[in-house]
């Protein structure tokens, strides 16, 4: 059995995903599509990079991350039956995402959640030292937010199915009741938050670009990360929260259920109510771990070989 895992190129989750099967499963892995193999749709966006034909003479497993309801128009409903023709089996990562998928399709799906990497993500016990290397004060007030809020099409529009107008919503009522409240950012297109914290003259610092040793150091200082978000397929976020023993609360979007615990969960007409249980989310978390959770993955592909 070879497979070959497609690549978005786009410095986004689901490359390092492939990255980091390909790193742990180079016996089983191929770097092209030719020959007796599973194609695996991991970034099913850029299917139509791959030949129809060669689509058509292969076992394709398609991985669905999530289904934006609000933007599964026309087009990207046609996208998706037009690529439905050339899939054999469905992966998703969340029981949300499986409940959307089945009405889509009669095809199989498998539900398996994505991996955590503990090589990347781990506790840091002391945070007041790690606060000082990175330039905060031990009293402060840290909320986290890692994820993309802004449209790529022209970078100030909020990307609603992250939620970042809830988001903000959520800073302004916990900057009148905490102090020394300051929220941590990074990541990319983050224009939209930064405007909105800006004119509501909300603390932030912004971490553009760092990697993931600086993003691990940041999950370790915060006391809260917080997922607004209306639509998720994760997101990695809870995931990388939970290994890192990070406060979160989160909206029960993608696998928000299957990590945290019910009162970390909230809409928001409670978000005030729901409490981090790092301690729940952390042992749910370590199932996902690798190498071990690839096992299910080896499964899921002996299925389908």
């Amino acid at each position: 059995m070879k497979i070959f895992v497609n690549s978005a190129k786009e410095d986004w989750v689901s490359d390092r995903y492939r990255n980091e099967w390909i790193k742990n499963n180079k016996n089983i892995c191929s770097h092209n599509y030719f020959g007796d193999k599973i194609i695996w749709l991991i970034s099913p966006w850029t299917w139509k990079k791959i030949p129809k034909r060669i689509l058509s003479s292969r076992t394709v497993l398609c991985t669905i991350h999530h289904i934006d309801e609000d933007k599964f128009l026309s087009n990207e409903r046609q996208d998706f039956y037009d690529r439905d023709l050339f899939v054999d089996k469905y992966h998703v990562i969340s029981q949300k995402t499986f409940n959307q998928l089945k009405n889509l399709t009669d095809k199989p799906i498998t539900l398996i959640p994505f991996w955590v990497n503990p090589e990347i993500w781990s506790f840091i016990p002391d945070k007041n030292k790690l606060r000082q290397e990175l330039g905060f004060d031990s009293d402060q007030y840290l909320i986290g937010s890692f994820q993309r809020d802004t449209e790529g099409s022209d970078l100030k529009s909020p990307k609603l199915s992250k939620g970042p107008d809830r988001l903000v919503e959520i800073y302004k009522n916990l900057n009148n009741t905490k102090k020394k409240l300051v929220v941590i950012l990074a990541g990319r297109r983050r224009q939209y938050i930064i405007n909105e914290l800006k004119k509501n003259k909300i603390e932030f610092k912004f971490f553009e670009d760092a990697d993931f040793l600086k993003l691990n150091n940041l999950y370790n200082i915060l006391d809260l990360y917080i997922v607004a978000s209306r639509y998720e397929g994760g997101p990695a976020a809870i995931m990388e929260s939970a290994i890192t023993k990070t406060p979160i609360i989160s909206t029960n979007v993608g696998i928000a259920s299957e990590v945290l615990h019910p009162s970390s969960i909230f809409d928001m007409n409670n978000f005030n109510n729901a409490t981090p249980n790092t301690e729940y989310a952390f042992n749910n978390v370590k199932k996902y771990t690798i190498p071990q959770h690839f096992e299910e993955y080896h499964k899921l592909f002996e299925t389908i070989s």
